[in-house]
């Protein structure tokens, strides 16, 4: 009898063990679960946030009718037309376009369509920045925008003598529109960009 009430009392026992290891057992999954599903996950390409060197600068004096200077962090490629040029940045996956119009009595309809680049892009922009600029010793003056927001273009600029020379540049970017991972990169053109139109120069 005591031996029968011992195995009954060892089976509640083992009855119990069983239950609190499977409880155990449930719980130790349950977190290793909820551990891989919150790994984190690398970013895709794109969206990283990255540092670049210190620009340094080299003169590009195409065979038209102007000069400039830019980084040696990009190079220059030619586009479809005579005088228009891509500078490329190949590892912020990044292109300026630049496009180059002699003027002949039009110089409104230059400007016009350079506004109408910039302000196509008003859907997506939170906001567009524009400042004038003006050297008058190398006949240089336009308007530099800066787009807000997940825009198609943050970058764009004009440049001209008002008579003879008109020139523009747009960044794009071969990426999704991510303002906030592309900011370094943005930054970083943007200054390009400034030095660019401070020596920007008409061979004519």
């Amino acid at each position: 009898m005591l031996f029968e009430n011992f195995l009954h009392s060892q089976s509640k026992t083992n009855s119990y063990f069983c239950r609190m290891f499977k409880k155990l057992m449930f719980t130790f999954l349950g977190f290793l679960v909820v551990s891989c599903s919150q790994e984190t996950q690398p970013k895709p390409p794109g969206e990283l946030r990255l540092e670049y060197p210190k620009a340094a600068y080299q003169k590009f004096s195409a065979p038209c009718d102007f000069s400039f200077e830019y980084s040696n962090f990009a190079k220059i490629e030619n586009a479809k037309n005579p005088c228009w040029y891509y500078i490329d940045y190949p590892k912020m996956k990044a292109k300026v376009f630049i496009t180059y119009f002699p003027i002949k009595n039009d110089f409104d309809l230059h400007v016009k369509e350079s506004e109408k680049m910039v302000y196509e892009h008003t859907i997506k922009a939170s906001a567009i920045d524009t400042k004038s600029f003006n050297f008058p010793d190398r006949k240089v003056f336009g308007n530099f925008y800066e787009l807000q927001g997940p825009t198609a273009s943050n970058l764009q600029f004009f440049a001209t003598d008002s008579t003879k020379h008109y020139l523009t540049a747009n960044l794009y970017f071969n990426t999704r529109p991510k303002p906030d991972s592309l900011a370094p990169a943005i930054n970083y053109i943007k200054d390009d960009l400034r030095h660019l139109i401070e020596t920007l120069e008409w061979k004519k």
